[in-house]
């Protein structure tokens, strides 16, 4: 197949699309009336996190051409079965994909047709997931040429009308540590652990297009990444900015959901509801269906060592996912962030070393480094789960563990102590060049 740039775009598109759930559409508002004049600093801040780690896991998975159980396999292989299936069922049936029914019911589908009930909902959400999931060979091309231009279409009026007519004017806040603030909200997206697990998507769509050598696979990759996060810098940077324009519009202890509904409702007037509910009900679909094509792709192949069809496991992960979506998106939250908070620093720390390449001696200092991480955020997060004396002792000797970051000085820590003990082994591939 021919090459072109236009393919590329496309590939950025959807990659776009996925990454973009109903969860960024509700941070960077909130994070903009939380600092007002001081916008510009928040979104260099989210923008580090909440694009910058993905475009990292992305690239990392091209760089070895391979994907996050790759990545984890230098830690050991079963280490890496087990964190990267925790991994899929934690971003994907057990958590993800019902959490986007469950949104797209209370954001899109409720408020426009209140006599539909939240089974139905799930059930229709689902079957149309499926159209595009059980034929994977042209997933990309459905997300990226048709669902997406939607999407940014919708989202480009609602940011452009609040450019060119403000609807409130910018104010100062009391808020504090505004760049470090800005960080973890964008930390908080988790699109760095969804990034390792779409690369697999994205690489195997530009091996379609015609793209065979390694180092051009890598380099597709990486252009078709910077299409989308650019697209996420745009709509993430316009949408903190609307947000910021309610300063004086909307109480300090206001939603994130009530914000956006208010923000675009303010923005676009009585249609602001039905525009709103589309792009809500576009970006949690495109999520679902890369969740899902991941999801089953990677049991099809790895668990079930294809005695069990790619379809058979797609179908099972949805009807699974409409259920939980029943429950509602607190309780599904509520559910699974405790997997989350152990997996996230985990995947991060991966991302990290293998981008860092030669400078990782041994996959001695990756499976030291990788389990030091895992145990500080195992206590920080059963710390998080109920009142523990011990733990909270231990952890309050912890620079940044009030932060959020418990897990991030021990884990250099431990990377610089295991990378004077363990030397550089010859016969041992630090990672696959390409």
């Amino acid at each position: 197949m021919e090459k072109s740039s236009k393919n590329l775009v496309i590939i950025g598109f959807a990659l776009f699309a996925m990454f973009f759930g109903a969860g960024n559409l509700i941070f960077p508002p909130f994070l903009g009336r939380l600092v007002g004049t001081n916008f510009l600093t928040a979104m260099i801040g989210f923008l580090i996190t909440g694009v910058g780690l993905p475009l990292c896991g992305v690239i990392a998975c091209a760089k070895i051409n391979g994907t996050f159980s790759d990545m984890a396999s230098k830690v050991g292989k079963k280490f890496s079965i087990i964190s990267t299936t925790a991994l899929i069922l934690a971003i994907g049936p057990m958590l993800a994909i019902p959490r986007t029914a469950a949104t797209t019911f209370e954001l899109s589908i409720r408020p426009i047709f209140p006599f539909i009930s939240p089974t139905v909902s799930s059930v229709i959400y689902f079957c149309v997931a499926l159209v595009f999931v059980l034929k994977p060979s042209s997933i990309v091309d459905n997300i990226g040429k048709i669902l997406t231009p939607g999407l940014l279409i919708m989202l480009s009026v609602i940011i452009i009308k609040g450019i060119i007519s403000p609807i409130g004017t910018i104010g100062q806040t009391a808020a504090q540590g505004v760049f470090t603030k800005s960080m973890l909200e964008g930390y908080q997206t988790m699109d760095a652990m969804a990034s390792v697990i779409f690369a697999s998507i994205v690489i195997t769509t530009v091996k379609a297009k015609g793209y065979k050598e390694p180092k051009e696979i890598t380099m597709a990759t990486i252009k078709s990444a910077m299409v989308a996060v650019v697209g996420l810098a745009f709509v993430y940077g316009g949408l903190m900015y609307l947000g910021s324009q309610t300063t004086s519009l909307v109480p300090e202890d206001v939603s994130r959901t009530e914000l956006l509904t208010t923000i675009v409702k303010m923005d676009l007037g009585s249609i602001g509801s039905i525009v709103l509910g589309l792009c809500v009900a576009l970006a949690c679909l495109t999520t679902a269906i890369g969740l899902l094509s991941t999801g089953s792709d990677f049991f099809n192949k790895n668990i079930f060592k294809e005695k069990v069809s790619y379809n058979t496991i797609a179908i099972t992960m949805a009807v699974i996912s409409a259920i939980l979506a029943v429950k509602g998106v607190d309780q599904i939250v509520k559910l699974s962030v405790p997997i989350l908070n152990i997996l996230y620093p985990i995947v991060i720390v991966l991302i990290i070393m293998t981008l860092m390449g030669k400078l990782v001696k041994s996959h001695r200092v990756v499976k030291v480094t990788t389990y030091v991480t895992a145990i500080i955020s195992v206590l920080d997060t059963i710390n998080g789960l109920g009142n523990f004396n011990a733990i909270k002792g231990i952890l309050k000797m912890i620079p940044l563990s009030d932060k959020g970051f418990a897990w991030l000085v021990p884990t250099v820590i431990a990377f610089l102590i295991a990378s004077l003990l363990f030397k550089r082994e010859d016969n041992e591939i630090i990672s696959k060049r390409v």
